[in-house]
């Protein structure tokens, strides 16, 4: 990595909390974790049968590894009304500063 990010995008980090529903299935919710200030970069798009979805890579600083703050795949950002569902996490530079996250945001179409 060439210097350091632009984190200058507030995202909320989530993690989903799933409870029984009474029927045998179960309902999901979205548990805030914390805010982090992020660089959102947009990577490629793509049309799946009506859903528009964008990959992005969010570089965030880094947290130690099972810290509450550090994002995982299966968790999410939110940013506003938009979502940021989080695929993959690895550390972005040697010293392990940073933390990169692919993620994918979905629009109906």
């Amino acid at each position: 990595m060439n210097g350091h990010p632009n984190l200058t995008r507030r995202l909320l980090l989530e993690r989903p909390l799933r409870t029984p529903d009474g029927a045998g299935g179960q309902l999901e919710a979205w548990l805030p974790l914390g805010q982090v200030w992020a660089e959102v970069i947009p990577r490629t798009g793509r049309d799946a049968g009506g859903l528009a979805r964008m990959g992005y890579r969010i570089t965030v600083r880094a947290a130690p590894q099972g810290a509450p703050s550090r994002p995982k795949p299966s968790q999410r950002f939110r940013d506003g009304a938009r979502i940021y569902s989080i695929d993959a996490v690895t550390e972005s530079d040697p010293g392990g500063r940073f933390l990169v996250c692919f993620a994918t945001e979905e629009e109906g179409t």
